[in-house]
């Protein structure tokens, strides 16, 4: 339901040209206002009284011009409720050969708007949905079970914050990150992730995205060659794109990105975007082979390697896999990490582990872009972390999606073990599995959509490539039984092509 909007003042441009009285003027004034969606259904206007003292004219006038626009269809009066605009306008209005006037200010329609630069293009064309995508239907990736998340216990912890008096949480913010988090989260880094960091290496940001973008505009100039893995992260690719970077793909296999490739194909390139303990969207894992000859190429040519570990938190199979960054010894890895996944994807929080030749530009570009991140939540979150709560909640999680998983894995074995190959499940929120070759995933991909199946087809994360065919499906937020039958209504589809 709307609320509605209870107005004290309008300012009006009353235009009299031709000697118009003013009681005309004031009404075609206000039905413009009405009729161009300046003042919408059930909006309050202010009291004739209010009205006549803003605009200098007799009270009598206004409530004459109130009358009329009731008689007219266009305001309602009731006593004790003031004047609003009706919640449907007269139609007649519309139908008129004779438009109403409106206010010089108002944009014909062939006046166009400012062009856009090519930045500006780039970033119009976002692979983000701007709006809410409403509830998820199964098998949507990239989820978290937020039905799982302790929403009692960081409800308690953000009223403990908000009771603090605390000063610092009220003022100019550290553009950094809020201290107390940015230990705690270093030590958890160290321990579970194998990142070689202290607190004063670490940076909290919003998102992964505005993290890279930093490091895009540091780094790169425009024209200037970027490695992307094929098929990768749309999301990544879009920023290097806005900044002005000429993207490489550069092929992923069973063993992750394929360095000497990338190497042949740009050898001076100036930054290298990887995915390495989780590749999005295959899932595969990146050999220590490859890490140290990713490595070696980076310190050699003084590239910037981004390793985005956006949910190597989950896994599986085998033992756990550090990060890429425990094995830097030249400071040439960015280390990027979200909350988003691990915990809440509107929390909004995430971090950037930086290597000491960039961290002063680091945080000065982000003060430019952003001043910084907001203070509370981080503190909330400081108190989730210190408490112990982040790693038993990580322990539950990863029993859930664990089970989850299998679940996912064993119905499409049973329903669709012909039709569809497994190819990266061993962390993460979702798998992708590959469709026979030739098919057409992006079309498969809509029929599914259309029979309550979401899933994202692979070749839309393909640069160059055209063997790549086959589906990303989220297995993370969804019970066993909705995983089921989501299969079975796939396999339904799928198989009756």
């Amino acid at each position: 339901m709307s609320r509605r909007a209870d107005l004290r003042e309008l300012p009006i441009d009353l235009d009299q040209r031709g000697d118009a009285p003013i009681h005309e003027a004031l009404h075609d004034a206000l039905r413009a206002a009405m009729l161009t969606g300046r003042l919408r259904p059930s909006a309050r206007l202010p009291s004739s009284r209010d009205l006549a003292l803003q605009l200098g004219v007799a009270r009598g006038t206004v409530v004459a011009v109130y009358e009329q626009l009731a008689s007219e269809g266009y305001v309602a009066a009731r006593v004790g409720s003031g004047t609003t605009v009706a919640e449907s306008l007269p139609d007649r209005w519309f139908k008129s050969d004779a438009s109403p006037p409106l206010p010089d200010a108002l944009p014909s329609p062939e006046r166009r708007g400012p062009a856009l630069s090519r930045r500006g293009k780039e970033l119009a064309a976002s692979p983000f949905a701007t709006s809410g995508r409403g509830h998820p239907r199964p098998l949507r990736a990239h989820l978290p079970a937020v039905d799982a998340f302790p929403a009692e216990l960081w409800g308690r912890l953000v009223s403990r914050r908000a009771r603090r008096d605390e000063r610092i949480l009220l003022s100019d913010g550290d553009v950094r990150g809020y201290r107390p988090l940015r230990e705690v989260l270093a030590e958890h880094l160290r321990v579970a992730r194998g990142v070689a960091c202290s607190a004063d290496q670490i940076v909290i940001v919003p998102s992964v995205q505005q993290a890279l973008d930093v490091a895009a505009r540091l780094t790169l100039d425009a024209g200037d060659e970027v490695w992307m893995e094929d098929p990768g992260y749309a999301g990544a690719r879009a920023v290097l794109q806005a900044a002005g970077a000429t993207i490489v793909p550069v092929p992923v296999d069973a063993q992750g990105i394929d360095v000497a490739a990338g190497v042949r194909r740009a050898p001076r390139a100036r930054l290298a975007y990887v995915t390495p303990g989780h590749q999005a969207p295959l899932g595969v894992t990146l050999t220590i082979d490859r890490r140290l000859a990713l490595l070696g190429w980076a310190r050699q040519s003084l590239a910037l390697v981004v390793e985005d570990d956006y949910d190597s938190e989950y896994r599986y199979e085998g033992r756990p896999v550090p990060a890429l960054q425990g094995l830097d010894r030249a400071g040439v890895v960015l280390h990027l990490g979200t909350f988003s996944k691990t915990l809440l994807p509107s929390l909004r929080l995430a971090y950037a582990v930086v290597p000491d030749a960039l961290l002063d530009p680091f945080a000065a570009a982000k003060s430019i872009l952003d001043r910084f991140t907001p203070p509370l939540g981080q503190a909330v979150l400081a108190d989730f972390l210190d408490g112990g709560h982040f790693g038993r909640h990580l322990r539950r999680m990863r029993e859930i999606y664990a089970e989850r998983r299998a679940a996912l894995l064993a119905a499409i074995t049973a329903e669709l073990g012909g039709a569809l190959t497994v190819v990266g499940a061993s962390a993460g929120l979702d798998l992708a599995a590959r469709l026979p070759k030739g098919t057409d995933d992006r079309a498969l991909a809509d029929e599914l959509a259309a029979a309550g199946v979401e899933t994202l087809a692979l070749s839309r994360h393909a640069l160059e490539r055209r063997d790549v065919s086959g589906l990303l499906l989220g297995f993370a937020a969804f019970s066993l039984a909705r995983l089921r039958r989501s299969v079975a209504t796939a396999s339904a589809t799928i198989l009756g092509r």
